[in-house]
């Protein structure tokens, strides 16, 4: 919205001037307002977006390792009897994705945590007030 240029001082703005002035001014303050509250969410929305990718590749990862790699890995513990038990290479194969899911976790909980309000608008719209009041 443009805003249109201040007349001659010689001419007295009306009453009826000043309010459609200033009803004009306080909606473009708060669109303004509610552009900056949506950019900054959609930034913290990304983050959290981010973070449910991860908490979700991290399901994905364990379920499709356990089905297709668990039992070669497990074999290759063994190594056709040589090596450990074969149940002691199914523990230490199982302990492994664990520890691959755990990792995954925190980064996916580390990422959600970046997730905020939108300060800046917030503490702007709180100025509102104040500035209408002449302060």
């Amino acid at each position: 919205m443009a805003t249109e240029p201040v007349k001659a001082a010689t001419e007295e703005p009306t009453i009826g001037r000043l309010v459609a002035d200033a009803s004009r001014d306080i909606s473009t303050l708060v669109s303004k307002e509610i552009e900056l509250a949506k950019s900054e969410l959609k930034v913290s929305l990304t983050a959290g977006g981010v973070g449910m990718g991860l908490f979700a590749g991290a399901a994905f990862i364990l379920v499709l390792a356990i089905i297709m790699f668990s039992i070669a890995l497990a074999y290759f513990i063994n190594w056709n009897g040589k090596g450990l038990a074969l149940h002691w290479a199914f523990l230490i194969v199982f302990a492994l994705y664990v520890l691959l899911a755990a990792l995954l976790g925190f980064l996916g909980v580390r990422s959600v945590k970046k997730v905020k309000a939108p300060e800046r608008a917030i503490a702007q719209g709180k100025q509102i007030p104040r500035a209408l009041k002449g302060k």
